[in-house]
């Protein structure tokens, strides 16, 4: 019995290093998803003017932030359209972290959305995934769409955005769905709700419900024909070169779990390359979300939102983004420049640009052809996986598997094994 728990001891005293070390780096990965940038002066509000005749838009942010893509892509194809008022919204008009380190300035607080809209509630509220749902510090947010709900607001959530409006109590009895990663988590926590699995959005009137992120792309189009008409829709549609439109786009199977290529970026990619997304005026929304959200769900690289001068850049449609300075930013293995935007001068002894949009058509398929070449297929397949994004338009070529982060656990667990060898013949008695 002694020497069996030894050798447990030891089997488990082999397998502690990978594991800590894997734990650290997935903790670390998804922390990085949402860390707030330094402190800097708030720029001046400068949303568009307001036209009454035109039914208001507005797409949510928390105050610890939401993901680039639910925030980013509706807001450009209801923008794009001319048919809405559209604004981004949070508690408080002050910089909020997308996912990947990019920092909005939303447009209005929730006070100041009041003072210009007066007793009328927004008529379609986007509502992305927060990285708090159910914590204390959301409560804010759901309270405010608890009241806009009240006073007669439709919803649009995309992607775990589902449960937001799910904590908030707005789904209760109704059928809606949610990223196929979480939809069996808010299954259990909100049991009220009649999750649906296997399809891109769910249409239950004044509330559309989408699953994985890009779906809230067909859920956004669908909300422009309800409220504009089939022809607008089209029109948004092939603006952000949306193949999809009026099809059947197949949803990923509700798994449940990550892909081995995805686990093995996130708790052994110990020195994931550093990439910084040079922002520059006009820059299309998705153009921006296509590199952010691509790059930061691989788990294979961090990002970070730079500029030639650190000061804020207005996206095409006029969001406000608080980049950080290209020149003083930490060491930099590649500067990619989402958009049409050519002949950026590098910074000095800074990598060479990489224009990412070097085609027409969706953003996603270029970026996330990019990525296959720089990392490896296996990463690149999971990362459409997750963003639901239709790989018709992607081209996978590359290297197969992330090799080097899955020899880490390997070397591991050898080393281990070849110390406590060592041990062992050290400490075993001598015979004479």
């Amino acid at each position: 019995m002694r020497t069996f728990l030894k050798w447990c001891a030891l089997v488990v005293a082999v397998l502690a290093v990978p594991a800590v070390g894997a734990t650290v780096s997935a903790l670390s990965a998804f922390d990085a998803l949402y860390a707030p940038g330094p402190s800097r002066p708030l720029p001046a509000a400068a949303p568009a003017a307001h036209d009454p005749a035109k039914p208001t838009a507005v797409v949510v942010v928390g105050d610890r932030g939401a993901v680039v893509s639910d925030v980013l892509a509706p807001y450009e194809i209801l923008a794009s359209t001319g048919r809405f008022n559209v604004y981004a919204v949070a508690p408080h008009r002050e910089p909020k972290p997308l996912t990947g380190g990019l920092d909005l300035v939303p447009d209005f607080g929730f006070a100041d959305l009041a003072a210009r809209l007066g007793p009328k509630a927004p008529d379609l509220v986007v509502v992305p995934a927060l990285p708090d749902v159910g914590e204390p510090s959301s409560d804010v947010v759901t309270a405010w769409l608890r009241a806009q709900a009240a006073r007669g607001a439709k919803f649009l959530s995309v992607c775990n955005g589902g449960g937001v409006l799910a904590s908030a109590g707005l789904l209760d009895e109704r059928p809606a769905t949610a990223h196929w990663l979480k939809v069996d988590t808010w299954a259990k926590e909100y049991p009220a709700v009649k999750w649906v699995r296997g399809q891109r959005f769910v249409d239950d009137g004044d509330v559309v419900s989408t699953a994985g992120i890009l779906s809230g792309v067909d859920g956004t189009l669908h909300w422009v024909e309800r409220l504009a008409g089939t022809d607008v829709a089209a029109r948004a549609a092939a603006a952000i070169g949306w193949r999809h439109y009026g099809d059947e786009v197949p949803v990923t199977p509700p798994a449940g779990v990550p892909d081995a290529a995805a686990i093995v970026n996130a708790a052994f990619r110990w020195n994931p390359d550093e990439i910084g997304v040079l922002l520059t005026n006009g820059v299309g929304e998705i153009e921006l979300s296509s590199v952010f959200d691509t790059e930061g769900q691989s788990l294979s690289s961090r990002t970070l939102a730079v500029s030639t001068d650190g000061g804020p850049v207005r996206s095409r449609h006029g969001l406000t983004f608080l980049p950080r300075d290209a020149v003083t930013a930490p060491g930099l293995d590649r500067l990619v420049v989402p958009g049409a935007t050519r002949g950026i001068t590098p910074p000095p002894g800074g990598p060479s640009p990489e224009y990412v949009h070097d085609r027409p058509g969706f953003a996603y398929d270029t970026v996330v052809s990019g990525l296959a070449r720089h990392t490896d297929v296996a990463t690149a397949r999971w990362t459409a996986k997750v963003l639901e994004l239709p790989t018709d338009g992607v081209v996978f070529e590359g290297r197969a598997w992330p090799w080097l982060p899955t020899a880490v656990p390997v070397a591991l667990l050898l080393l281990g094994a070849a110390v406590i060898v060592v041990v062992r013949r050290v400490r075993r008695p001598k015979t004479i």
